[in-house]
């Protein structure tokens, strides 16, 4: 599919079991997506391929694309997704992995994608476009929620497309924005209808985020997690975050993080 002015890519990275409805909105608008790594589960990996399956390609009779990497938490269940990998799309070359610094010195791409740190970066070297679409699941100390797009131009020719000629659309996306119910397997909502909702940090124990980190063993999303244990939506997701992105971490050292 080529849309008027190229082929649109979406470029994801961390979203740790959340897909947002406006990551899903973007992803039907594109031709493929790349998602950097930290997946977190697989069903929200299924969520994402299902949406692949909607994308603006497959509308006219096409395959979507989606190519992953593994990320440093995602578990047993992503032993088939590969830590690193090489993708040709429309004319450019692609490597992908979770880790900056798992990057080979003498990388041979066009366009290098990566994650982990859960902050945006772009940035050319050596003729090559270096990008880290950010976080665009649970947010984590305030950082900003972001994603991106790549439209690559079309071209009559057979030669390889520049990186210096690819669009870059970094997309932050709101935080309040997760309040929006979900709409498909892995989309999440804020889901809370009952029970009072517990704002204050003061509250929170240990016995509440091994509660917590029994709900993630179990696969449950963040508006879930929230909704069963009377959480707001912003302080079940800087539980989570600091749960996955802390692999072994104990009760008592998240509640020293949120400095309680």
């Amino acid at each position: 599919m080529r849309h008027c002015g190229g082929h649109r890519i979406a470029v994801i990275s961390d979203t740790h079991n959340l897909l947002r409805p406006e990551v899903a909105d973007v992803i039907k608008t594109c031709d493929a997506v790349l998602h950097g790594g930290d997946i977190s589960g697989p069903d929200t990996l299924a969520g994402i391929q299902a949406l692949c399956g909607e994308s603006a390609s497959a509308r006219v009779g096409g395959a979507g694309n989606f190519y992953a990497v593994r990320g440093n938490n995602d578990r047993n269940w992503a032993s088939d997704i590969p830590y690193a990998r090489e993708v040709r799309l429309y004319g450019c070359r692609f490597f992908m992995t979770h880790m900056k610094k798992d990057i080979p010195a003498e990388v041979d791409a066009d366009v290098v994608i990566y994650g982990h740190s859960h902050r945006y970066a772009q940035e050319y070297r050596d003729g090559k476009l270096f990008l880290n679409p950010g976080s665009c699941g649970p947010r984590r100390f305030g950082q900003a929620i972001t994603m991106a797009v790549l439209t690559i131009p079309d071209s009559e020719s057979e030669e390889a497309v520049k990186p210096s000629a690819i669009i870059v659309e970094k997309i932050e996306i709101p935080h309040e924005s997760v309040s929006g119910a979900g709409r498909s397997s892995g989309i999440t909502g804020r889901g809370q209808s009952m029970g009072t909702v517990i704002e204050r940090k003061e509250q929170v124990s240990g016995d509440l985020i091994r509660e917590i980190g029994a709900d993630l063993e179990k696969h449950r999303t963040v508006s879930e997690i929230a909704s069963r244990r009377k959480l707001s939506m912003e302080l079940a997701e800087q539980i989570v975050r600091l749960y996955v992105t802390h692999p072994g971490v104990t009760p008592e050292q998240i509640m020293s993080k949120m400095g309680l």
